[in-house]
């Protein structure tokens, strides 16, 4: 298989594995890409003389995952120093509005709930090898014996440390709304109601114990502490209204990472974050915004933050 058969096969697959272990799209395009570039450099040495591979998927697989490992024991001690909350990079997975898929890796996803942001915070907990092994065997379906040569320890091994994250991931895992449709119909009245500063409206979708969370990467505007209870969501939620109405933007439902959400956009349709639901019992559960621009550029076009936030400031 040549390096192109093989990107156009198997470059939807390796990203997927990329992204759920890293939470991170800019890095799993770069992991990606190097695998790749290895598949190549070991398919034709300089001399012209190639080296046989005899499966594309399982070489890719190996390497794709190996740096994986390799970067998360790099990233902890980052995102530990990490200003504020730290949340993946948000994924378009589809758009509500005209039903257009997003990127290859959501084709891909048997259970969305795998891209989700709390199960990928979830996954923040596991060692790396955990990690690995647990998707790649539970999410991916590679048997033990692929896993075993991926990771470099024994299929015994994989075993044991596969079970345990599913322990763990079994004891904290998050709970969704199961019918997408009603997840989607809450949504758009959730969003609806953001936009619109209807109070007894937000009142009846938030669960009493609803958090915010807020990832700005330390630039203003930023909640660096998560946010909780429902009178003191409600409270933020009615501040973002009267700013959307100031600023004139506007809050355009989509699928992001599996999950209803939205993106919020200025008048020139230039994203400036991106919120994201967990809805289960017909209630909003956790509400997740993104704002940090490093990790919005794959999105598109951002907007001038600042420069919208000196609209809001009274004169003088």
């Amino acid at each position: 298989m040549t390096t192109a058969e093989a990107y156009e096969e198997l470059r939807p697959l390796m990203f997927s594995i990329a992204y759920r272990m890293l939470g991170q799209a800019s890095e799993a395009e770069d992991v990606v890409q190097e695998a790749f570039l290895r598949y190549h450099r070991a398919q034709a040495d300089d001399d012209g003389s190639g080296a046989r591979i005899d499966s594309p998927k399982a070489y890719l697989s190996s390497v794709t995952t190996r740096l994986c490992i390799d970067y998360l024991r790099s990233a902890r001690v980052r995102r530990e120093a990490y200003p504020g909350q730290w949340l993946p990079e948000p994924l378009m997975t589809a758009d509500p509005l005209t039903g257009a898929a997003g990127p290859d890796p959501a084709d891909l996803a048997e259970q969305a709930d795998s891209l989700s942001m709390a199960f990928l915070l979830l996954l923040e907990r596991l060692s790396p090898v955990e990690r690995a092994v647990f998707l790649l065997h539970d999410v991916f379906s590679y048997g033990y014996d692929e896993i075993a040569r991926i990771v470099g320890k024994n299929e015994d091994n994989c075993r044991q440390l596969a079970a345990r994250a599913r322990r763990h991931v079994g004891e904290h895992r998050p709970r969704f709304e199961a019918s997408r449709s009603k997840r989607e119909e809450l949504a758009a009245r959730f969003f609806s109601a953001v936009g619109g500063g209807d109070m007894d409206g937000l009142v009846s979708m938030l669960a009493e114990d609803v958090v915010v969370y807020g990832d700005s990467g330390g630039i203003s505007p930023s909640w660096p502490r998560p946010i909780v209870g429902r009178d003191r969501v409600i409270r933020l939620l009615l501040g973002i209204a009267d700013q959307i109405r100031q600023a004139g933007v506007s809050v355009r439902p989509a699928e992001i990472n599996g999950q209803p959400g939205a993106r919020v956009e200025d008048q020139e349709g230039r994203l400036i974050n991106v919120f994201v639901l967990d809805i289960a019992d017909g209630q909003v559960q956790t509400l997740r915004s993104v704002i940090n621009p490093d990790k919005l550029r794959h999105l598109g076009p951002l907007a001038d933050v600042q420069g919208l936030r000196r609209l809001l400031r009274p004169s003088g």
